[in-house]
């Protein structure tokens, strides 16, 4: 058989670019190691709720194709991301907002709140950031560091915060205003059904092969293919030859619960260092889900090592020029092409990876 394209990884990259492709008259076959087509926005039904397995997943864009496209499949259900923090036995409001520092300094202004942060900045003493630390208490003030970003960063990370770069924080949400919107994008939403009925509209009519390995695949296969477009980790593709690339990668501890509700938002971040998981997501309360039980997960932040699932990439400047000198290998394969999270190595929400495969379908 014959194909335009072979297509590894069934996630939302992929998925677009098989639908693309096929609607151009393009023969696509895409393969999916896993036994699911989804990626990491996979989402199955349990006690009639839409769980998340590999992490919580929620829509937001401020790109009108972005917003036209995912709901042409279906149409998000609106939704508003709140976020609590949970420290010492009090809740504090994500991202950073007025409600937050009234609940550390009993403040009632933007300017009292200002003032605070100004003047633990000045007696942190430091102009130009050299780590994550000095970057957040320049942004937040030490107190609004300690309480919820310390602890929480050290786990996600698994390393003591002065030993971070400071770009890891540079885009700390703050917000001088009462609003516990997580984002500020122009759009949010939820489909209705899970994210995994998206990715089986965008499939449809489109070969697929799950649970199949691409180099085993690749090696057995008597078909033809013009072009690969490849969304696993670079690195791997060419067998870790100039060295492995660094992630960070999540475990999950999945509950079912004999009650309706198991805490006050969809995700509490613990942002003790003490507490050994970074946060619990409760699926539910993502599309208000009817079910006399419910589903929570927590989240613990580990180092990857081969075999794991690789889930952030660790862009500091070591990784980012061995990413660099993988790319220049890639420019020597013109039968292939990378995509996605792990095949460029940068993290992506979903927004930029469908704007990302959409503009590769652009160009080719």
């Amino acid at each position: 058989m014959k194909y335009d394209y072979l297509i590894v990884g069934a996630g939302l990259f992929g998925s677009i670019v098989a639908r693309e492709m096929t609607n151009r008259g393009k023969k696509c076959l895409v393969i999916d190691k896993r036994a699911n087509v989804g990626g990491n926005i996979y989402t199955e039904k349990v006690e009639n709720i839409n769980v998340h397995k590999y992490g919580a997943h929620i829509f937001h864009t401020s790109n009108q194709r972005v917003w036209d496209y995912i709901n042409s499949f279906e149409k998000l259900e609106d939704y508003t991301h709140e976020v609590l923090a949970y420290y010492k036995g009090k809740y504090y409001n994500l991202p950073f907002n007025m409600n937050t520092f009234k609940a550390i300094w009993g403040v009632e202004t933007a300017e009292e709140a200002k003032a605070i942060i100004e003047e633990q900045k000045k007696a942190q003493g430091v102009e130009e950031p050299t780590n994550l630390e000095e970057q957040a208490i320049n942004l937040v003030g030490k107190d609004v560091y300690e309480i919820l970003v310390k602890g929480y960063t050290e786990k996600q990370w698994g390393k003591d915060c002065k030993e971070l770069p400071p770009f890891i924080i540079k885009r700390l949400p703050v917000r001088y205003e009462y609003n516990n919107n997580y984002f500020n994008d122009t759009y949010q939403g939820m489909p209705k059904d899970g994210y995994t009925s998206i990715i089986e509209k965008m499939l449809e009519g489109i070969e697929v092969k799950v649970n199949t390995e691409y180099k085993d695949f690749i090696q057995n296969s008597t078909d033809e293919f013009e072009k690969t477009v490849y969304t696993g980790a670079i690195d791997e593709f060419f067998d870790y030859k100039l060295g492995k690339l660094e992630y960070r990668t999540v475990g999950f501890d999945t509950q079912i619960l004999d009650e309706e509700s198991y805490q006050k938002a969809a995700v509490v971040n613990y942002t003790e260092r003490e507490v050994p998981y970074t946060r619990i997501i409760e699926h539910k309360k993502f599309d208000n889900a009817k079910s006399n039980k419910t589903v929570i997960s927590k989240e613990f932040s580990k180092s990857w090592s081969e075999g794991d699932e690789p889930y952030y990439p660790v862009n500091n400047d070591r990784n980012n020029e061995l990413y660099n000198e993988y790319k220049e290998l890639a420019k020597e394969r013109s039968d292939v092409d990378f995509g996605g999270r792990l095949g460029e190595y940068k993290y992506y929400d979903m927004d930029k990876v469908i704007l990302s495969a959409l503009e590769y379908c652009d160009n080719h």
